[in-house]
C-alpha cells in the first residue's frame, strides 16, 4: 500500500521502518521539511516529503504529532489521498506538552474526537499507547503466545478494518475498542495505556477504564 506518516518522532520513525521493511510505499514528512529526514529516508528507503504531499495517493495516513500541533496541519491535507482512506490518529493528550484544552477538558471529547473535528475527516485511534521501541523488537508472527495487542477505536468500520489488517501485518494482534467517543478507554492513565499484553487482558483492561480523566492528565 501508499502510506503516508506525518511526524517522523519515536512512532513515526519506527513504523516507517517497518512499514518500509514490508514492502510497504512510505512517504514521511515532518514539521521541520524533507531535508531534515535524509538520514531516515536512506536508512529505510521512504521517500521524504513535505506535510502538505504526505497524503497524496496515499490508502492510509499516520498522524503522530502532538496533539497541540494538530490544528497547525495544511486544510485541504487529505484532497490527494486515494479513496478509502484510512488515517490513524497515534496521539495523546498532556496538558503539561499541549497546554489546556478546553474542548477535551470543558466540552468532554476524547482526545481523538478533538483531533477529528480539527483534521475534518474521521479518524483511527491507535498505537497512542504502544511503546515505540515494541514495534521493532516485539511484533510477532499470528497465534504466537507471546503476540501483544493494541486496542484500536474508530467509527468507520472499513476503515478500522484496514487498520486492523496492517497491525496484524506489523505482528501485533488488535482489540476492538468500539467507536471513537468510546476511545477514552485507551487515552492516557487508564489500566490499558502501555499495557504490553493479549488479547484477552487488554479486554479486560479496556472493559476497566473509567471516563473521568486523573489529575496527571488535567490543565
Amino acid at each position: 500500500m501508499k502510506i503516508g506518516i506525518i511526524g517522523a518522532g519515536n512512532i513515526g520513525g519506527n513504523l516507517t521502518r517497518r512499514l518500509t521493511a514490508l514492502g510497504h510505499d512510505v512517504s514521511v514528512a515532518n514539521s521541520r521539511g524533507p531535508q531534515t529526514l535524509t538520514a531516515l529516508a536512506e536508512e529505510t528507503g521512504a521517500t521524504p516529503v513535505t506535510v502538505g504531499e504526505a497524503a497524496r495517493g496515499a490508502e492510509i495516513v499516520v498522524v503522530t504529532i502532538p496533539v497541540k500541533a494538530v490544528p497547525q496541519l495544511p486544510s485541504g491535507l487529505f484532497d490527494e489521498a486515494a479513496e478509502g482512506l484510512a488515517v490513524i490518529d497515534t496521539g495523546n493528550y498532556y496538558p503539561q506538552r499541549d497546554g489546556r484544552i478546553a474542548g477535551i477538558e470543558d466540552d468532554g471529547l476524547t482526545e481523538s474526537r478533538w483531533t477529528e473535528q480539527h483534521l475534518g475527516h474521521p479518524v483511527i485511534k491507535a498505537f497512542n499507547g504502544t511503546y515505540a521501541q515494541d514495534i521493532l523488537d516485539r511484533h510477532r508472527p499470528a497465534g504466537a503466545s507471546d503476540r501483544l495487542a493494541l486496542p484500536v477505536a474508530g467509527d468507520d468500520e472499513a476503515a478500522k478494518r484496514k487498520v486492523r489488517d496492517l497491525i496484524g501485518e506489523l505482528g501485533f494482534d488488535t482489540v476492538d475498542a468500539g467507536g471513537l467517543d468510546e476511545s477514552w478507554r485507551q487515552q492516557p492513565g487508564t489500566p490499558v495505556y502501555g499495557l504490553r499484553a493479549g488479547v484477552e487482558e487488554v479486554t479486560e483492561a479496556l472493559a476497566k477504564a473509567s471516563p473521568e480523566r486523573g489529575p496527571d492528565f488535567r490543565g
